[in-house]
């Protein structure tokens, strides 16, 4: 068992499920706010991260800070029972402080796809609403190994993953695009470099000659930052015009509706890969 779900068992201990249901919660991540909602406990939330959008009632939560620094003060006169952090996405500097005031802080650490549905049951037990959790992550698991049982074994195809622009970044290792890229059945060419998230040279994509290309932007419209792969014909994704875009929003966010963009990324990786079995055979 999990260090923060051992931390919301002991705590689901003291309290009654209608007591839970009360708590007065600060969830400082988007994705944290999207699973509160999906399992009913959205109404809880009392403060929140900047760019917490979804469901559209989340733009009504009161913002106490972003990814760099947290309104302390602000959190303190809210006064919360619980903080919900994302342990990689929060100033660890800012977490420690309010642990020094004695708030408790619980963490959202998910590693794996698998993790959503993980996290959804830590925060249904957390806010007495377990069955709710349980039907949400059940559901995800099930879509999950359905889309990677649809994909597996399917012919490979290389594919470059434009994370950043500029400077331009991609993704490898365990990196949450990266597995979502493996289920797809593609290849990554920069999959062992050392860091989850590498800067790269332009020529070395070009040299990789990846056979699709993703750019991933806010709310899945084309960024004016990305970079004009069709400027060089030699890439196959360029030639063949297999560069796409998806919504950042979802695909990004550790959440059940990530699937629905996951889905539309294997849906295109497979129609590029189909076109090179025809012009292959």
């Amino acid at each position: 068992m999990s260090a923060h779900a051992e931390e919301t068992k002991a705590l689901s201990k003291e309290l009654t499920n209608e007591q839970k249901q009360k708590l007065r919660l600060i969830a400082l991540a988007p994705h944290i706010v999207e699973s509160l909602y999906e399992i009913g406990a959205g109404e809880q939330i009392i403060g929140t991260s900047e760019h917490a959008d979804f469901p559209a009632a989340a733009k009504d939560i009161l913002r106490v800070g972003n990814y760099a620094s947290l309104q302390i003060e602000k959190i303190l006169q809210l006064k919360p029972d619980i903080i919900l952090a994302w342990q990689t996405g929060n100033p660890m500097s800012d977490i420690a402080r309010l642990e020094k005031y004695n708030f408790k802080v619980i963490y959202s650490k998910p590693v794996r796809l698998e993790d959503v549905a993980t996290e959804l049951t830590m925060l249904g037990e957390l806010t007495g609403r377990q069955l709710q959790a349980k039907k949400a992550g059940d559901k995800y698991l099930s879509r999950l190994n359905n889309l990677r049982d649809q994909y597996a074994g399917q012919s490979s195809i290389s594919l470059f993953y434009e994370l950043w622009s500029r400077p331009l970044r991609t993704v490898a290792g365990q990196a949450w695009p990266q597995q979502q890229i493996e289920l797809c059945g593609a290849e990554n060419p920069f999959k062992n470099a050392q860091d989850d998230y590498p800067s790269i040279g332009l020529e070395q994509v070009v040299a990789n000659m990846p056979q699709a290309i993703i750019q991933p932007s806010q709310h899945g419209s084309e960024n004016p930052d990305s970079i004009n792969w069709r400027q060089w014909q030699s890439i196959p994704a360029a030639k063949h015009d297999f560069i796409f875009s998806l919504n950042a929003d979802k695909v990004h966010r550790m959440t059940s509706r990530m699937l629905d963009e996951v889905q539309v990324m294997c849906e295109q990786i497979d129609k590029a890969r189909q076109f090179y079995i025809k012009v292959k055979n």
